[in-house]
């Protein structure tokens, strides 16, 4: 353990789910050929003029509010000046004076206690272009190029890799479930650099900021702070200094790599970008782009929890996007919810896994779920009931009468018959019952399997176990 404290602040870079690049009308996509996606404007020929995509205004306001943010209404683009092949107009263009959003923050819990990880700002900026490194050559892809991102910049106000851990899954999640990113790290669509530095006492000035750049999974970037907390105690246990540095977490070593030591502060001469006018934000503005978040992921859990779903169902649920939109869409019926979670998180999602489609793309329209959810509830069909017709639920536009009948379907459901049918069984199988009473469980499964029996399989199993126990249980 180390016996300094750790500060630590992140950069998060996310790209915008939009359909065209923040300056021009190329495409904002990703896993087409290299060089594809491009135009004049996005390989800065000269003589060219950005144009300003409003949707990425939009999506940082919705960014700004999911993260508590004070939204700032005059704004201007600014130049950030440097030199490097990726970025063929020798400037990137980027909000450094005036930022879109700034003083919010996330609420996260660290050991079931609440905290705030402070937002910085949040600036809206362009991406440069990929470059890729094949021995003494350089490949450039101007895919990227343009694609529109914003940049979240925390306060120094984390005190440990857990910490950073469980800001960037809520981010994540705030982000995604408010339609602002894909957060797909493997694609680079969220790239992370943590900032980690060292001091002794709480009344000391910050130690010498060492940043991470471009770590590409929440799980790295735990283990790089972790690496680099080791490695500046060592440092300062041995007396040693060191300047400020940009490094690189190398997963094949689970190490952090130096990349560069910065002797002196960084000259962007930035200055406000000529070509674009100053962006005016009016209060309607604002109002439509805030009126269009989803529902978080916080909101969805709580309306299921209200249906009387179990936390760990509705955690469940929640974490799959794609059955938690479908689901919404019954929030003004009178469906069993836990029901519903059930089937879908079981017996669907098995079938969707094993033919690798979305809900969306079957043919379970509202009325099918919720009939299929009030004949489970009401004993008509049964668990092994659901494994032989689910195919052709979520395959065909058949209903569900239709399909029950041509499986040959038949569910017993008369109680006072099936009660009948439980006391000829326990009364032919006495040596069962004793077993039962003596706490071996295989004697109610061989009960069962006769009860099972003697209705040729046509007794709702539930049903059936149901009024079994209670009259082993009356005996």
């Amino acid at each position: 353990m180390s016996n300094y404290i750790p500060t630590i602040g992140v950069e998060v870079h996310l790209e915008l789910k939009t359909n065209t690049k923040i300056f021009s009308n190329s495409k904002n996509g990703y896993g087409s050929g290299a060089n594809s996606l491009v135009n004049v404007v996005d390989l800065g020929y000269p003589g060219t003029l950005p144009t300003l995509n409003e949707e990425v205004v939009n999506l940082a306001i919705k960014a700004a509010t999911v993260l508590n943010c004070k939204i700032r209404k005059v704004m201007h683009f600014d130049r950030k000046n440097y030199f490097y092949p990726d970025n063929p107009k020798n400037y990137q263009i980027t909000q450094n004076r005036t930022p879109i959003g700034y003083d919010g923050y996330v609420e996260i819990k660290v050991d079931g206690q609440p905290k705030k990880i402070y937002i910085e700002e949040i600036h809206i900026e362009e991406d440069t272009c990929k470059s890729t490194h094949r021995g003494n050559h350089s490949l450039l892809d101007f895919n990227r190029a343009g694609v529109p991102l914003i940049e979240i910049v925390t306060k120094p106000c984390m005190s440990s890799s857990l910490e950073a851990k469980l800001y960037l899954e809520k981010l994540k999640e705030l982000m995604f479930y408010a339609d602002i990113s894909d957060c797909k790290m493997e694609e680079g669509s969220m790239r992370c650099e943590p900032n980690i530095s060292l001091r002794k006492n709480e009344s000391d000035p910050l130690g010498t900021k060492v940043e991470v750049k471009n770590v590409g999974s929440i799980t790295n970037v735990y283990l790089a702070i972790e690496k680099e907390i080791e490695r500046q105690t060592k440092l300062l246990d041995n007396g040693e200094t060191f300047s400020v540095e940009t490094r690189r977490f190398d997963d094949k070593l689970n190490d952090t790599v130096l990349m560069r030591v910065k002797e002196t502060g960084n000259d962007y001469r930035y200055f406000p970008e000529p070509d674009i006018p100053y962006l005016v934000l009016t209060d309607e503005q604002i109002e439509s782009a805030i009126k269009t978040i989803p529902m978080s992921a916080k909101e969805r859990k709580e309306k299921y929890m209200s249906r009387g779903v179990s936390d760990v169902s509705a955690t469940k649920i929640v974490a799959n996007r794609s059955l938690s939109d479908y689901l919404n869409e019954f929030l003004d019926t009178d469906m069993n919810f836990s029901t519903a979670i059930n089937l879908l998180l079981g017996d669907i999602s098995a079938y969707l896994n094993r033919e690798e489609k979305e809900i969306k793309d079957t043919n379970l329209t509202k009325s099918k779920l919720m009939d299929l959810v009030s004949k489970i509830d009401d004993n008509t069909l049964s668990s092994k009931n659901l494994k032989e017709i689910i195919d052709d639920v979520l395959k065909t536009d058949k209903d569900i009468d239709t399909i029950i009948k041509e499986k040959n379907i038949t569910n017993i459901t008369d109680t006072s018959l099936l009660e009948n049918v439980v006391m000829k069984v326990i009364e032919e199988n006495p040596e069962s019952v004793n077993d039962y009473k003596a706490g071996k469980d295989r004697a109610i499964k061989y009960l069962m399997g006769q009860i099972m029996k003697e209705t040729k399989g046509s007794a709702n199993p539930k049903l059936v176990n149901d009024i079994l126990v209670e009259k082993l249980k009356n005996m």
